[in-house]
């Protein structure tokens, strides 16, 4: 049986994948276990109704990616329904933040569709194990993090006020919001669960439970149907790879963004002249960030599910070094797990910002993917339903020339790929642990913000620079 390293999201979720590796899970069990608790207990930051990326590499094998990213809906409907039953709300989310939410944000999950063929490619335990330990908390209550408490204190009045279900499930009974440690218990949730656990996830996509959900969501005027349901499926796709400093890296490719953003920055660092952290590296890192965040706002963003030809451009300018040739040119969890037999897992999931639709009789929470407006800032008009629809998540997973196997990834919207590139650049490049390199301050160019901002933590040598202005934190915030 081989020994297990999960890094999770929460203490109940790592509790989780940690008893399925007990259990003789590897670690693409352990994650998927870890991920599916994660997914119905971090309410509000992520939830069974959305999507999920995961990266894979088995020690005999290449690796690959599963793609459960969140498809264009509205298969056999027309096409002025789009935008019905959506609505834009504004809420200070550490700045001002406009999302899209209602049954009409809802476009079609795949999260447990991905989770399922990950399972059956690569797991070890039959996959009712790996739905029990989510059954049980969503059955008998578990305690709510201080992560998704924080954000509902930012978004409970927006998003989750306008239906009676989520509103309940989210507010006590003074109309206040949950706080950290409430006990919060989703019986509906634990019965579909339990449909899903013993008849796998065909009953959510082409069974009575994906029916009932379907329904939910038509008899409020959305767009998602059976027909979008019954037509998803997760797909393998081959990952993008790069070699970084005697380690091979291997990360999403289109329609994921985050992924070749990623792998843009990880060339631009590794042609990096400094090998300490001084004022000069601080300045190559805003630079390379600003350079593939440009390319990213003028070429890829909105663009798509097929963006390959940009995406090569982007990787080839990036290979060259340098970031001024580049520049002539949305709420997740992240789950990693690695075993001692070598095989590595890397899974991120969201359900964007929430929409605060719940399918009635269901329990499910359902994404706003369609009014992620950051990701789609030219409309969703011209999309075709079946199409995968744009995320910024970057699962990653890596092996070096010496053996060392490593997963790793992280949740946080646009910062996903600066946050995991910072890292990476820290642990190989300048010889930290993990733990100090996950812990080490970061910066991050805002590509949207009016002005050039350097957004960046106490305890980095940033020095001014003409084209941006600089935001310290006060603390650890990124």
């Amino acid at each position: 049986m081989p020994k297990v390293a999960l890094a999770a999201s929460s203490k109940i979720s790592a509790e989780a994948g940690a008893a399925l590796a007990d259990a003789g899970g590897n670690a693409v069990d352990a994650v998927l276990g870890a991920a599916l608790v994660s997914m119905c207990t971090d309410i509000g930051i992520v939830s069974p109704g959305g999507g999920a990326l995961l990266t894979v590499w088995p020690a005999d094998g290449d690796p690959v990616v599963i793609d459960g990213l969140p498809e264009m809906p509205g298969r056999g409907q027309p096409s002025e329904r789009l935008g019905r039953s959506m609505w834009d709300v504004a809420f200070d989310y550490k700045g001002e933040t406009h999302q899209g939410i209602g049954f009409g944000s809802v476009a079609t999950p795949g999260a447990f569709a991905a989770l399922d063929e990950a399972s059956r490619r690569f797991g070890k335990l039959p996959w009712e194990h790996l739905v029990q330990p989510a059954i049980r908390y969503a059955e008998s209550g578990f305690p709510l993090s201080g992560g998704a408490a924080e954000y509902l204190g930012y978004t409970h009045e927006a998003i989750y006020s306008w239906l009676e279900e989520s509103y309940r499930l989210f507010h006590h009974a003074d109309g206040s919001p949950l706080v950290a440690g409430d006990v919060v218990a989703m019986p509906e949730l634990a019965t579909s669960l339990k449909e899903i656990a013993a008849d796998g996830t065909e009953i959510l996509y082409r069974g009575a439970l994906g029916r009932r959900l379907a329904a939910g969501v038509q008899d409020a005027d959305g767009l998602l149907s059976e027909a979008d349901l019954a037509a998803y499926r997760a797909q393998t796709r081959k990952p993008i790879t790069l070699d970084f400093h005697g380690w091979r890296i291997a990360t999403c490719p289109p329609p994921s963004v985050g992924g070749p953003c990623l792998a843009a920055l990880l060339h631009l660092l590794s042609a990096c002249p400094q090998c300490d952290v001084n004022a000069e590296t601080m300045r190559w890192l805003a630079e390379s960030q600003r350079a593939v965040f440009k390319y990213r706002a003028e070429t890829l963003d909105g663009a798509g599910e097929e963006i390959t030809a940009e995406v090569n451009r982007l990787l080839s300018l990036a290979r060259l070094g340098e970031p001024l040739q580049i520049l002539s040119s949305p709420s997740t969890i992240h789950i990693s797990g690695v075993d001692s037999d070598g095989l590595a897992c890397s899974l991120t999931a969201s359900a964007g910002y929430g929409s605060g639709a719940i399918a009635s009789g269901t329990g499910i929470l359902l994404n706003n993917s369609l009014g992620e407006v950051d990701l789609h800032p030219q409309g969703l008009a011209q999309v075709a339903p079946g199409t995968r629809l744009l995320s910024n998540m970057a699962p990653a997973v890596a092996r070096s020339d010496d053996g060392a196997v490593l997963a790793i990834g992280s949740p946080g919207a646009g910062r996903i790929t600066t946050a995991i590139a910072q890292s990476l650049w820290h642990h190989i490049v300048f010889g930290e642990t993990l733990e100090a390199a996950v812990a080490h301050p970061r910066l991050h160019v805002e590509p949207y913000a009016a002005t050039r901002n350097i957004a960046y933590e106490q305890g980095l040598p940033v020095p001014p620079m003409d084209d941006f202005e600089l935001r310290e934190f006060d603390e650890l915030s990124m």
